[in-house]
């Protein structure tokens, strides 16, 4: 399995990279399949430096933030309106509520908002996609929020999308090849409840599941990213690294 970070500035596109969006990519069935956790502010852009997004499979939002969705819409044009014709619907997972919030997000009417370019279908069980398996994970957040399990060609990635500290983060960090988590805070703030997490938060997760690498994303261009690496590193043994747009890893 292959991860690109497409986008990874916290809670808004910074100088270097949009927001949240990573393709993960792996072999079955004679082709490559592809899906995006997350399409956040600009990453519609940028995506298209790597992959064709019509060769898109399927897209798993995390939550309904703009930072975390807001690119769907641009997405809806490039299938509604391509000069080859529109396009076939894919499906997008997400909370309850996906189908109206996107269509709210490009002003269109809930009925048929974005539905005949997407499948929207609201988590539950476990997602099979081709070599993908999805688990969503429920997460603290003050929206519905879920983090994700992947897994394909037996290996984990787990990512915690948004959230604080919680039993659910430690479900998606167990065991898992690389955690994919983010850094939006800094430790020693006076930080708000259950919204994002330190560097610490996410060694201390990686810590507890046994993670065998951490990846910080979702640093606000506010902070320094390098703080959050150091946190992490001092309750975490393992490899750490920063996310950084464009990089890919072979999970």
């Amino acid at each position: 399995m292959r991860l690109t970070v497409i986008g990874c500035s916290g809670s808004y596109p910074g100088p270097e990279s949009p927001a949240s969006c990573y393709l993960l990519e792996a072999e079955d069935e004679g082709r490559t399949w592809r899906i995006l956790l997350d399409l956040g502010s600009g990453a519609l852009g940028v995506l298209q430096q790597y992959v064709d997004p019509l060769s898109i499979d399927a897209v798993f939002l995390s939550h309904l933030h703009a930072d975390h969705c807001l690119d769907l819409c641009g997405y809806y044009v490039l299938r509604k309106y391509h000069p080859d014709g529109a396009q076939p619907r894919i499906p997008v997972w997400g909370p309850e509520g996906t189908a109206d919030r996107m269509a709210r997000a490009y002003d269109l009417p809930t009925t048929p908002g974005m539905n005949a370019e997407f499948d929207f279908r609201a988590y539950g069980d476990p997602v099979e996609l081709g070599p993908f398996r999805v688990e969503p994970v429920p997460v603290v957040h003050p929206v519905s929020a879920y983090g994700l399990r992947i897994s394909a060609d037996g290996t984990t990635v787990g990512y915690s999308g948004d959230t604080g500290p919680c039993e659910g983060l430690d479900r998606v960090a167990k065991d898992v090849d690389l955690l994919l988590a983010e850094a939006s805070f800094r430790s020693g703030d006076d930080n708000p409840p259950d919204l994002h997490l330190t560097g610490a938060d996410g060694g201390g997760a990686a810590t507890r599941g046994g993670a065998r690498r951490l990846l910080l994303t979702h640093v606000p261009p506010w902070f320094d990213r390098e703080h959050a690496a150091a946190e992490a590193r001092s309750v975490y043994d393992g490899p750490v690294e920063l996310a950084r747009c464009g990089q890919t890893y072979d999970v």
